[in-house]
């Protein structure tokens, strides 16, 4: 059974008449009668007694033709409430981000976005870099922020963002008003490390030299807990530039960049290339970009191919 069955059998309870019907449907007039042996079949019933060339509903056919009705009006409905989202966008957007993009870089898209589209719902879940991309490969977030470079090719990835990872000192530490610190720099001191992810591989790199003798006080996932311990004298930690903004510009921490060459990071907006972006999908690229970075073009159509990085 199909909305095609379902409309000309419609048109012939409304006309009264197959040959009409058929006009009406653009259909000779064997073509709709074949259409609704196939509806008597799986129905089981028939639904229209001829005399001759008159015809009349069943009982069967009057109680389905209640039914056919109301399935033609709930698919008018549905059509009717898709084309709306293209002029109201409604529903719900999962964005996946670890902590320090939920408190440093989502509030202001989020607001951005709120305007714009205030009858989409955004959820937020807190994850930590592979297990960004996991949520959005396996469909349960729509959206991921993660630190680049992403390998899964099946992802699509703009990049929207370029920011430093520095060491942090408290304003009074004798390593503080330094521009550049190599690893042997930091022997003296502990630090404070990230558990996991892009950024800690790249600080195990970096600090391969003096391996055997750095010293390693704390790991911690939380860019609030390194911040609040670093003012506490606990240790060197090192965090992006954008996380700490406020406490340098407020004299309570220091942030030295890391030699022989600055250690960059950036940031990226992942989404699966097969997956259909709709007109509130591409408000959020778009909320992104402009409140985060403007060095990137909005990826080109509303289709899963838009080119790639």
């Amino acid at each position: 059974m199909d909305f095609d069955q379902l409309h000309t059998f419609l048109e012939i309870v409304r006309l009264k008449s197959f040959s009409k019907a058929a006009q009406t449907c653009y259909r000779t007039q064997p073509a709709i009668s074949a259409q609704v042996r196939q509806l008597e079949q799986e129905l089981r019933a028939e639904l229209f007694e001829r005399f001759g060339s008159r015809i009349s509903l069943t009982t069967a056919g009057r109680l389905f033709a209640q039914y056919a009705e109301q399935l033609m009006e709930m698919r008018k409905q549905a059509q009717d409430a898709i084309a709306e989202l293209e002029h109201d966008p409604r529903g719900e957007l999962v964005i996946a981000a670890n902590e320090a993009t939920c408190i440093y870089v989502l509030p202001d898209v989020f607001s951005q976005y709120r305007e714009r589209f205030p009858a989409v719902q955004l959820q937020v879940v807190r994850s930590y870099g592979g297990r960004v991309v996991e949520a959005v490969m396996e469909n349960s977030a729509d959206f991921g922020l993660v630190q680049l470079p992403v390998d899964e090719k099946r992802l699509q990835v703009v990049d929207v963002y370029c920011d430093e990872i520095r060491a942090i000192v408290p304003a009074r530490h004798p390593l503080a008003g330094r521009k550049t610190v190599l690893p042997h720099d930091l022997l003296d001191y502990f630090l404070m490390l990230p558990k996991q992810g892009k950024t800690r591989a790249r600080l195990d790199e970096w600090l391969e030299p003096v391996e055997d003798d750095v010293r390693v006080s704390m790991e911690l996932d939380s860019t609030e807990m390194m911040k609040r311990f670093v003012m506490a004298g606990l240790g060197i930690a090192f965090l992006a530039v954008s996380n700490c903004r406020e406490e340098t510009k407020a004299g309570k921490l220091y942030a030295i960049s890391l030699a022989p060459e600055p250690m960059s990071r950036r940031l990226g907006l992942i989404y699966r290339k097969d997956k259909a972006l709709s007109k509130a999908a591409m408000g959020f690229i778009q909320a992104v970009l402009d409140n985060v970075d403007h060095d990137a073009p909005l990826p080109a159509g509303r289709t899963p191919q838009v080119a790639a990085r």
